[in-house]
């Protein structure tokens, strides 16, 4: 009796995962290397030593910096000290103690149109600056602006959000249309391509467009990796999805364990100069923003041509739509889903930098923070169809922007995307896009 041989993935030699495992460490390693370095302040008259440390910050919003405002800091043993915003924004405590540190916006000096969030807490160390990021928003319309033009700026805040989630969410149901597996993991590589851009750009001084490039190459990576390594042995295996999903619940946990380790709690900025401000009308925004919808339109439109144009996105519209057939005609299944898996990261990478840029900063939740989002997005547009997550995205950031404008007070505003989602699939339970399916 022949024994069966082993397959190829799992020997020794090129291709092997062994040598895969290997170059994923030395991603892991030069990102933990970059991340150690500590980012010093900008403009800032603290200047760290052997017996002081600093945490600095700019506080600001997408019409320029917010001076005159007081920020509250708590340090481990209670004790807390005042400081003011200059005319740029910026502020800078020097602290003698290392540990954790709250900072937190006197809500009273902000003006009447802006609130925040809460407070950021930074882990703060001797003979380094610490950055800690604290996002501030628009709250109301004021007597300054009217209630037309706060709709229009929030339709236009929900249009860059939609466009940035329908980077990661394309890629999201591209991967559940040719496996169907959700891959709860997926949202992680939106944080790795944010702490992947700040490690290259703002500490180790890559220029911003080469930093974007590479980073976006080493998340494409990272997910080539992930299916040769991890997804396509348990595919042959034959798990089932549900198996399969709860590995991607661990790989999540995993990353985000990785991201506190290498970064720590506090908020990171890939720093660059105060940007610019455009104003179109009632619409202001930075230049960043313009320049990150502009990208997001045309890698999406690309996606898309390549779907539906060229023969790799027809083999990869066979695959989802029956991939027992592709194979029987000819198609290689694996290198098709290898090859979904791979866009997919990169794409997901590619909305980290944009997030992180066009946020104000990226920590080691925010991919969980918006997980749910990306899910509702490709739910709500089909799940498994590419250009329904492009629809469900947009509708999702519109509705996240404009529900504060009637009224709906905070991350409520959350709360009334998934109950537009869940009224949607009570009508249409296959989603926008979607094909119904005969159960049973």
């Amino acid at each position: 009796m022949k024994l069966r041989q082993q397959p190829r993935e799992w020997r020794g030699g090129r291709g092997s995962p062994v040598g895969a495992s290997a170059l994923l460490v030395v991603i892991l390693g030069a990102l933990s290397f970059l991340l150690a370095a500590p980012a010093q302040a900008v403009d800032t008259l603290c200047m760290p030593s052997e017996t002081t440390g600093c945490i600095a910050g700019t506080l600001r919003t997408e019409e320029g910096p917010i001076a005159d405002v007081d920020l509250t800091l708590t340090g481990p043993t209670g004790v807390e000290e005042t400081v003011t915003t200059s005319e740029s924004g910026k502020w800078n405590l020097s602290i003698s103690e290392e540990g954790q540190y709250e900072v937190a916006i006197v809500t009273d000096t902000l003006p009447d149109d802006l609130d925040t969030k809460g407070a950021a807490t930074v882990q703060a160390t001797l003979g380094s600056t610490a950055a800690a990021v604290i996002e501030v928003r628009t709250s109301s319309y004021s007597s300054e602006r009217s209630f037309g033009e706060y709709l229009a700026q929030s339709a236009a805040n929900g249009i860059r959000l939609g466009l940035l989630l329908a980077l990661a969410s394309v890629g999201l149901s591209l991967i559940y249309g040719t496996t169907r597996l959700a891959s709860f993991s997926h949202a992680e590589q939106v944080t790795l391509g944010g702490m992947l851009a700040y490690g290259l750009v703002n500490v180790a001084g890559m220029n911003l467009w080469l930093g974007g490039a590479l980073t976006v190459a080493l998340c494409a990576l990272t997910g080539y990796l992930q299916d040769r390594v991890l997804w396509q042995p348990l595919r042959r295996r034959g798990l089932g999805l549900t198996q399969l999903m709860i590995v991607t619940i661990g790989l999540s946990l995993a990353m985000q364990y990785c991201f506190q380790y290498f970064v720590g709690a506090r908020t990171v900025r890939i720093v660059q100069d105060n940007p610019g401000v455009a104003t179109l009308g009632p619409i202001t925004m930075t230049y960043q923003s313009f320049v990150a919808m502009g990208i997001a339109v045309l890698v999406l439109g690309g996606v898309g041509f390549a779907l539906l144009r060229t023969r790799v996105g027809r083999a990869t519209r066979a695959v989802a739509d029956n991939p027992a057939l592709a194979a029987a005609s000819g198609i290689d299944v694996d290198k098709v889903i290898r090859l979904v898996w791979t866009v997919a990261a990169g794409l997901a990478g590619l909305s980290g930098i944009m997030y992180a840029l066009v946020t104000n900063g990226i920590k080691w939740d925010s991919g969980m923070q918006i997980l749910l989002l990306l899910f509702a997005a490709t739910t709500l547009g089909g799940l498994g169809t590419a250009f329904g997550a492009l629809i469900g995205s947009l509708i999702i950031g519109l509705v996240v922007e404009l529900a504060p404008v009637f009224g709906m007070p905070g991350d409520f505003k959350y709360a009334t995307a998934m109950l537009i989602l869940i009224l949607l699939l009570l009508v249409r339970p296959q989603g926008l896009l979607g094909k119904a399916e005969r159960v049973g």
